[in-house]
């Protein structure tokens, strides 16, 4: 491992973690608010289909695009600069969107919020291995930036349904300022900067080529999950691929990458981005398919929804504390795949539920969430800890990038499984009335008889989804096990490995 020289973290550290919670936080919220927000919104601005959905994905583009080179860039001029200089253009864009009066507008700021909140993951994350050089008390700080980003979106429904029960749908913007403007009134008092030393130009050419790689990938993914796999998709799968070729080639060939490939030689970064990766994609997929269920099978409200989410958040906010601590007496590949092992039971749980089962559900969920906070925690330190001090922020930008990936295919991979068993268990439609095949939300005018049965095929669909996921994390676990053999206990200055 490649650690700084240690020190025991302080008051002002502990600080900065609280500080650093806050656009970690912020942008998980984002994620959920806004659809809550859309239908007024919608109602509003009239826009099209097509606008409708650059609404909502712009912002999730430009993120995967661009977060590898806002992890460098940082490392360049600064984490802590381009961290309040990200915060503050979030922040100034949140009003923009929050009074926007065109769709063109609110999408065009949607990009915008996009391309700062880039900025926000792996300069928070990097800085962290900056504060914390000692191992066990970053393994605890990450664990609970860890958490911040899922209890962000856990507390979306929440603080979302009550704005918008008491006002207009920019609201759900402008809940970004106040934690935006705490961030840049104690960022230079609690936050040290950090530059890493000799760092060369930032290559553009690599920066277009890193966006043409990561960019036809998400979209095929999305669109495979709005319109099944089809040409488009296999087309944007393939440009994809060449520019990722071509993206290695030119990062070989410069003395100051924008990725230093060395990293990938290390085998704890590796199997750690692996765990993410194909972890994230279960969870993902299951979060999409839970929040459906609470709303469209049994007809909670957003707020309502929120709440029963809020027991599964607290599990995944325990592991992800609990398991640095053990980390100190058990090898986390054993931690990993023992928390996996219980993931898996709460997926077979879900495999069980029907309309009505609330609590199973919910309770399938938390053992998912278990095992979700424990690699996040772990798979996350172990790559940051993995790549020297000066490229922690292109370290950081890699895992936040295959978390945002495993999500995006997750819900992609998954919910097209949940749709065509959905779509075989209907009845027959009365005409007029196809559109319910696309979805359970398209159902709810519905008569009380057809209504039931298409709930529970959708219900099927997530029982059969759930016991697929489960068999595949059940594997995932044994090969965790395998991949992370390698890593002993954590000590003051990093993992053993053998």
């Amino acid at each position: 491992m490649h650690t700084p020289v240690a020190h025991r973290a302080g008051a002002r550290e502990w600080t900065g973690l609280a500080i650093l919670a806050l656009p970690t936080a912020l942008l998980g919220l984002d994620v959920s608010v806004l659809y809550l927000a859309l239908p007024a919104l919608s109602a509003d601005l009239q826009p099209t289909a097509t606008q409708t959905l650059w609404i909502m994905d712009a912002y999730g583009f430009l993120i995967a695009g661009l977060l590898i080179t806002m992890g460098t860039l940082g490392d360049r001029i600064g984490r802590r600069k381009l961290l309040m200089i990200g915060a503050a253009c979030f922040g100034a864009v949140s009003v923009v969107a929050a009074f926007a009066t065109s769709a063109e507008l609110l999408i065009a700021a949607r990009a915008a919020l996009g391309i700062a909140g880039a900025t926000l993951m792996p300069s928070t994350l990097s800085l962290l291995s900056t504060m914390f050089t000692d191992a066990r008390q970053r393994a605890v700080a990450i664990g609970v930036w860890a958490t911040t980003f899922a209890l962000g979106m856990a507390a979306g429904p929440l603080v979302g349904g009550v704005l918008l029960d008491h006002f207009w749908w920019g609201s759900a913007f402008l809940i970004a300022v106040p934690p935006v403007g705490v961030l840049l009134l104690t960022a230079p008092l609690v936050l040290p900067e950090y530059r890493a030393p000799g760092s060369g130009r930032l290559d553009l050419r690599s920066v277009v080529l890193s966006l043409a790689a990561i960019l036809p990938l998400v979209y095929a993914v999305k669109h495979t999950a709005k319109a099944g796999f089809d040409l488009g998709s296999a087309v944007s799968l393939l440009v994809g691929a060449v520019f990722a070729v071509m993206f290695v080639r030119r990062q070989r060939t410069l003395a100051d990458p924008l990725l230093d490939l060395s990293l990938f030689t290390s085998r704890t970064f590796n199997a750690a981005l692996g765990v993410l990766l194909f972890g994230l994609v279960g969870v993902g997929g299951v979060m999409f398919l839970v929040t459906q269920y609470l709303q469209l099978v049994e007809e909670l409200s957003p707020f309502a929804a929120g709440l029963w989410m809020g027991p599964p958040a607290l599990l995944m906010f325990v592991a992800a504390l609990a398991s640095p601590l053990i980390a100190r007496r058990v090898r986390p590949g054993a931690i990993v795949a023992a928390t996996l092992a219980l993931s898996a039971a709460g997926y077979f749980l879900l495999s069980l539920a029907d309309p009505g089962d609330i609590g199973l559900v919910v309770g399938g969920f938390g053992l998912v969430y278990l095992g979700l906070g424990a690699i996040a925690a772990l798979g996350t330190d172990l790559v940051v800890g993995a790549a020297p001090p000066e490229k922690s922020g292109s370290a950081a930008a890699m895992s936040e990038t295959v978390q945002e990936l495993g999500l995006a295919v997750g819900v992609a991979v998954l919910g097209s499984l949940t749709s065509v068993i959905y779509r075989s268990g209907l009845p027959d439609l009365p005409p007029g009335l196809a559109g319910v095949e696309d979805g359970l939300a398209g159902a709810a005018e519905l008569p009380g008889d057809l209504l039931g049965q298409a709930k529970e095929a959708f219900t099927a669909g997530l029982n059969v989804t759930t016991l697929v996921t489960g068999i595949a994390v059940l594997v995932l676990a044994a090969v965790s096990a395998t991949v992370l053999r390698h890593i002993g206990t954590i000590g003051d200055e990093g993992y053993d490995e053998r």
